[in-house]
């Protein structure tokens, strides 16, 4: 089909928790792959909560199976709002025969999915499945929907957001429960509303939790303890809080969707069965021990690199049982030893044992012995030119060549307290020069460059359509500025921005930042007359990152950036 004809664009989520998370790379991709079109997800209840702060989605309507759209009425209903919307393609990413009967009835002209539930007569362009007895993560299977549209290389991991307010509530939630902000917190997830064949011994829980608490007691290091599950699991939470010897607050069954989210995003570890706050929790990039028994662990582990897997290799398992017939042996042979140790080895990678809450970095609490002089202040980056050399597109890591001096100046920035977020246009992905697997290759070859002088980067945006693909995000635009605005809560009127085009000046210009033009890529000091003869000036031309490292500490220092709700000392 042809990309220029979508305008509008309906994705069917799928119904549960954990498999709309396994989704979510694939609904990320269908923005950046159709970046001019509207994407509406058309999702239960549950669901639309779960996806109402991600900035790929437009728009969402709630399909109320238990209410307005139930029975063969409803139907009708929610095809006539689907019908009024007038979309182009709708993208199913649920296999049931429903959702193509209600994309059919909304009159929606090109029908796209999976040949699955004996629907393929209803779909204008169906999907074989993958071939029987392959293994494919259900990551993968929803990310090869996609492929025909462009995507290519392997997925990443899943993503989710909660607004900062709704961090906020959770904080105050969990310090009237005694749990304040410096606390490590540990997460327990022991139900399964599949089935008690999912869910690991309640005990061995609280025995992991105690062992942890007694190992960090000698560190003087406090840990409280948040027990999560669904309605009807309260007095499974019960019973294990009465075990645990730390401060725990039950909240099993006493969560929104939301809250859950920001829940799970506070924790600094995450003890969980194979079910959907699982797959939320790594989403979060929280570290995470997965107990798995029953069910498929090559295709609904955690996708991502925070998570490890605890299972006992026993000759019936899989067998995807809800309730086990014999012994229960795949769960009871998984010990307090085997997740005591995972857990361990998550606390070790972080300093002293511990990883630092997980909020945005301007609300960590600062100490006298580590003064933040950049505290609450943001630099924006410029890739080619600014950090590495720029002789036309990088294809490979091999090709990547770090500036002199670059890897200490961020170091500098990074020790003063600064998030650095890269942003980054990278048309040689639109222009078929290099894949998606490619870059993300080369930004992982950045990520360890950088992070041996100690430097690791908040985050990295990048727009990967041509010149010609008219997108929201290709800068001097400010897609991907707002997108980082929006997930990592940047306070524009206290950043910065680094690059060496003048359509970083004019990028910074937009946003209302201040900038600086760095001489360090090819161009040198050419942008300077077009830039002046625009109005678009930047606020400081300087030889290298280094210099502007100076700048950018004398400028806060002098206290031009500092908003007047706040004080510093010079």
């Amino acid at each position: 089909m042809r990309k220029d004809t979508i305008r509008r664009i309906v994705i069917r989520a799928p119904n549960w928790i954990g498999d709309a998370v396994m989704s979510e790379p694939t609904m990320s991709m269908v923005r950046m792959l159709l970046p001019t079109a509207e994407v509406t997800l058309l999702a239960k209840p549950i669901i639309a909560e779960l996806f109402a702060q991600h900035p790929s989605i437009h728009r969402i309507l709630v399909y109320d199976d238990r209410g307005r759209h139930a029975g063969l009425s409803g139907k009708w209903t929610l095809a006539r709002v689907l019908r009024r919307h007038r979309f182009d393609l709708a993208i199913l990413l649920q296999n049931a025969f429903e959702a193509a009967f209600l994309a059919f009835l909304a009159g929606i002209p090109r029908r796209y999915g999976y040949w699955t539930d004996g629907r393929g007569v209803l779909l204008t362009d169906p999907l074989a499945v993958p071939p029987r007895g392959s293994i494919t993560h259900q990551v993968d299977y929803y990310w090869n929907l996609v492929k025909p549209f462009g995507a290519q290389g392997t997925p990443p991991a899943p993503r989710l957001f909660v607004a900062r307010k709704e961090e906020i509530s959770i904080e105050a939630r969990l310090a009237d429960a005694g749990i304040s902000a410096s606390d490590l917190l540990i997460g327990v997830n022991p139900g399964s509303t599949y089935g008690s064949a999912k869910r690991w011994l309640p005990e061995r829980y609280a025995d992991t939790v105690n062992r942890l608490v007694e190992e960090h007691r000698s560190k003087e290091i406090r840990i409280g303890v948040v027990i999560l599950g669904g309605k009807g699991e309260e007095r499974l939470g019960q019973s294990i809080a009465e075990r645990i010897n730390t401060r725990t607050v039950v909240c099993s069954g006493q969560t929104t969707v939301r809250e859950l989210m920001a829940l799970t995003k506070r924790c600094q570890l995450f003890l969980t069965n194979d079910t959907g706050p699982m797959h939320i929790a790594t989403a979060f990039n929280v570290p995470t021990v997965a107990v798995f028994g029953p069910t498929d662990w090559q295709t609904t582990a955690p996708f991502g690199p925070g998570a490890r897997l605890v299972r006992q290799a026993v000759p019936c398992a899989p067998c995807l049982l809800r309730e086990c017939p014999i012994d229960h042996r795949c769960m009871t042979g998984v010990t307090v030893e085997d997740v005591t140790q995972a857990a361990q080895e998550h606390l070790a990678r972080y300093g002293h044992g511990v990883q630092m809450p997980a909020q945005p970095a301007h609300s960590l609490p600062q100490t006298p012995e580590r003064p933040s002089p950049l505290k609450d202040v943001t630099i924006f980056l410029d890739r080619d030119g600014t950090l590495n050399e720029d002789a036309g597109f990088v294809k490979s890591p091999e090709e990547l060549h770090i500036l002199p001096g670059v890897p200490a100046a961020l170091a500098r920035l990074k020790q003063g307290g600064a998030r650095l977020i890269v942003v980054t246009n990278q048309s040689g992905v639109g222009r078929g020069l290099i894949s998606l697997q490619d870059l993300e290759s080369i930004h992982a070859k950045l990520r360890d460059r950088l992070a041996e002088e100690g430097v690791v980067l908040d985050a990295i945006y990048f727009c990967p359509h041509h010149p010609n693909d008219d997108c929201v995000c290709r800068k001097p635009k400010r897609g991907m500025v707002d997108r980082a605005t929006a997930e990592l809560h940047v306070d524009l009127s206290r950043s910065y921005l680094v690059g060496d085009q003048a359509r970083d000046m004019e990028l910074a210009h937009r946003a209302g930042m201040k900038s600086i033009l760095v001489t360090t890529g090819p161009s040198g000091l050419q942008p300077l007359e077009e830039l002046h003869a625009e109005g678009l000036a930047p606020t400081m031309v300087l030889p290298s990152l280094s210099a502007g490292v100076d700048w950018i500490y004398e400028d806060v220092a002098g206290g031009q950036r500092v908003s007047p709700q706040l004080h510093m000392t010079p």
